[in-house]
């Protein structure tokens, strides 16, 4: 275990950090207790590491839904939190590879920490945290420069609040409804960001991160790429769909809090009110769906992955099913936005650029790659109803289970391969 030069495969294509950890963790515990090699590096010992993982990100989401709901939400218990937790901790795609020897729990742990560090303006170790997150997978950088974004955007908001009170105006900068809105908001980032003072302000607080950005920058530059191994397969694209694909996710899996009759009738009623705009939109939509949908060889040959059955079943029934779910996306950005809404424009547009940058470049529709932008979304909403988190906790626990079931209990095997071949996300 760690013989990274002799045994690296080279169809990996994230950097170390996982076997890094486990190496740390698993070396001297064997030590101590005198074990074999094979007992340290069984599946077992391996997949233990992403299990302290899942404990360790219960905990950090608890003290996220405590730090970001402390100030707004002074009527939200105990109760709301710990179950909040709870169930995003169960979160489907996380909670199930939290029992395998995947990235994903530990990049989520990382990047979570992150966050909780930057937010309680310990920058310093929120950058060694970021530097954590990026040996994991290195399309963590994104959220790293989120982390950076929220700061520059608390000090926008703050300094909008000033200028607001000077003008007896104390309004939070939220997502603008009208031309002239937009138009205040783009004048006020042109006179902050021209203030040599406001920059130097900024770049003092940011610089633990922009460091990282520069070493990554330094790394691609090095590497030629942002991927280590496999190339081939993980070709950057502009996969604008996968915008889509996100709201869609989103909209599902927070089901419980986005759709209601009345959040029906409010989009409804915001079409109306706004045709000109929903028409174009739509036209936009149809026009990136068609020039712009891609879809990756995986995606089509691998029978274990949820993602196949979902292209095989819905998009590959018909060629124009992708353009009729246009409308369906559509409805699911809005209420997305529309659960956003609590937060300042400026953190808004920090959250929207990241969660482009995220989503679109992957050329591969893995649900994957939704877990931390999903989880940010879903921390820094209003919190929720009592009943409504449980009924978030029920749909989650319901989907473990069947999930579960599925790849323990329902096996097949490939004609040309003799191993056991499993169903999961």
């Amino acid at each position: 275990m760690g013989n990274f030069q002799r045994q690296w495969d080279p169809m990996i294509t994230t950097l170390p950090g996982l076997y890094l950890v486990s190496t740390g963790i698993i070396k001297p515990v064997s030590w101590l207790l005198g074990w074999t090699g094979t007992v340290v590096c069984s599946t077992g010992m391996l997949r233990f590491i992403n299990l302290l993982f899942s404990t360790g990100n219960l905990y950090l989401l608890y003290l996220l839904l405590c730090k970001i709901h402390q100030k707004k939400d002074k009527a939200t218990s105990a109760f709301q939190r710990i179950v909040s937790a709870l169930t995003l901790a169960s979160f489907p795609l996380l909670y199930f590879f939290s029992f395998l020897y995947y990235t994903d729990a530990g990049s989520t742990f990382f990047i979570l920490f992150t966050y909780l560090m930057c937010l309680y303006g310990s920058h310093k170790i929120a950058a060694c945290l970021g530097f954590c997150a990026f040996m994991f997978r290195q399309t963590n950088i994104i959220w790293i420069i989120f982390c950076a974004g929220s700061v520059v955007a608390q000090k926008l908001t703050e300094s909008w609040k000033t200028n607001s009170l000077k003008k007896k105006d104390e309004r939070t900068p939220t997502v603008p409804d009208s031309i002239a809105e937009i138009k205040k908001i783009v004048h006020f980032l042109f006179e902050y960001v021209l203030s040599i003072n406001n920059l130097k302000a900024l770049i003092l607080m940011t610089w633990p991160y922009i460091i990282l950005v520069v070493g990554f920058l330094l790394f691609v530059f090095l590497n030629g790429g942002i991927v280590v191994g496999d190339r081939t397969n993980h070709e950057i694209t502009l996969n604008f769909p996968q915008l889509f694909y996100f709201f869609s996710f989103t909209l599902i899996f927070s089901v419980s809090h986005l759709l209601s009759p009345h959040k029906i009738l409010s989009f409804l009623d915001s079409v109306k009110k706004h045709p000109l705009f929903y028409t174009g939109l739509v036209i936009v939509s149809l026009l990136l769906v068609w020039k712009f949908t891609y879809v990756h060889k995986f995606l089509l040959a691998d029978n274990r992955h949820y993602t196949f059955y979902v292209w095989k079943n819905i998009f590959q029934r018909h060629e124009l099913i992708k353009y009729v779910l246009v409308p369906g996306y559509i409805f699911a950005a809005w209420t997305f936005m529309e659960a956003l809404k609590s937060k300042s424009i400026f953190w808004n547009l920090v959250f929207f650029f990241c969660l482009v940058a995220a989503t679109i470049p992957q050329k591969l529709l893995e649900f994957r790659y939704f877990i931390v932008p999903y989880l940010i979304y879903r921390l820094n909403i209003p919190m929720p109803l009592g009943f409504k988190i449980l009924a978030e906790l029920a749909i989650y626990a319901l989907i473990n289970v069947l999930t579960l079931y599925l790849f323990l209990n329902k096996t097949f095997q490939w004609p040309d391969r003799k191993e056991v071949q499993r169903f999961m996300w």
